[in-house]
């Protein structure tokens, strides 16, 4: 029995993944397992599955991070948390990031496939539902005399147009998304791009720099991609 849709195990327990595993496969899904939050990320991205099931407590990149990662880019993709962590606090802090359902640990065989099932199904008539010539109200967002067209991959900046890569485009839906709080470098590096926070690079000041660039009409003096001293980088637009 198949029915051909994918699902990510990003757990950490190996006897807990492999149980799931097995269950998912009796049920005919295609399964792969993640076993930190990276791995998870990378995994997401290659093997595009259809539905995530999603661990909190990994090692590195933590549960809700490698969430709040999917989301920049995708933002029906089913996520499943399934997690020790269970208090009202926990729960809404995943319902906060983008999840579709939680379930907490222990649990019950029967009733976690029959949320996979729901999940899955709900994100079947979604697709059907959506054209895909629709453009949601999120893929186009102004400030000052900018716009960016995150479904063309453009933007246009002081009457020029630019095109944006993937990179840039992850890093202005952090920005935009968390805009008036700053954001250090590690959480840039882990929520945008998936990196470890610890690792040290210039990539993100290079990523800045381009931006003032691009919708400064001062880069020298920005309005909008501002320093936090000692913190990092906060998006600024009222």
């Amino acid at each position: 029995m198949t029915n051909n849709k994918r699902i990510l195990v990003v757990e950490d327990e190996t006897h807990i993944a492999e149980g799931i595993r097995l269950n998912l496969q009796l049920q005919g899904y295609e399964v792969q397992i993640a076993e930190t939050g990276t791995a998870g990320l990378v995994a997401w991205k290659q093997w595009q599955p259809d539905l995530v099931v999603l661990d909190i407590m990994l090692p590195g990149v933590d549960g809700i991070s490698v969430l709040k990662s999917i989301r920049l880019e995708d933002e029906r993709l089913p996520v499943l948390i399934l997690s020790a962590k269970s208090t009202p606090e926990d729960r809404i802090k995943g319902l906060e990031s983008g999840v579709d359902d939680y379930l907490s640990k222990p649990f019950n065989l029967d009733e976690f496939l029959l949320r996979v099932d729901r999940l899955l199904k709900r994100d079947g008539w979604n697709k059907k539902e959506t054209s895909s010539d629709d453009v949601s109200s999120t893929d186009v967002y102004d400030f000052g005399e900018n716009r960016i067209d995150f479904a063309q991959a453009h933007a246009v900046c002081k009457g020029q147009e630019i095109t944006l890569t993937e990179q840039e485009l992850r890093l202005l839906r952090l920005f935009i998304a968390n805009r008036g709080k700053a954001l250090t470098r590690g959480e840039i590096l882990e929520l945008a791009w998936g990196f470890s926070k610890s690792l040290t690079t210039r990539t993100v000041d290079n990523f800045i720099v381009r931006f003032r660039k691009y919708f400064e009409d001062d880069p020298k003096h920005p309005v909008y991609f501002k320093s936090r001293r000692s913190v990092g980088y906060v998006f600024d637009h009222e």
